[in-house]
């Protein structure tokens, strides 16, 4: 079983797909974290209820990501 950290190390400048706790999927290239998991996002793209929407650059706290998927 992978530590999330180290999946997170691993994908520093690769599209990640994130789902979050309110189910809205957030995809975007990760290009830095910290140790609470907060993540910063580039060409983020949101998706929820079948609704796409374009959100640029993005901070992502943490404690709200249910799972992470490397594309």
């Amino acid at each position: 079983m992978a530590l999330p950290l180290d999946v997170l190390e691993k994908a520093l400048n690769q599209k990640l797909s994130l789902l979050l706790k309110d189910g809205r999927i957030v995809e975007g290239k990760l290009t830095g974290y910290d140790e609470y998991m907060n993540m910063v996002l580039v060409d983020v793209e949101e998706t929820f209820e079948e609704n796409k929407r374009r959100l640029g650059t993005i901070i992502l706290r943490g404690n709200n990501v249910v799972s992470i998927s490397i594309l």
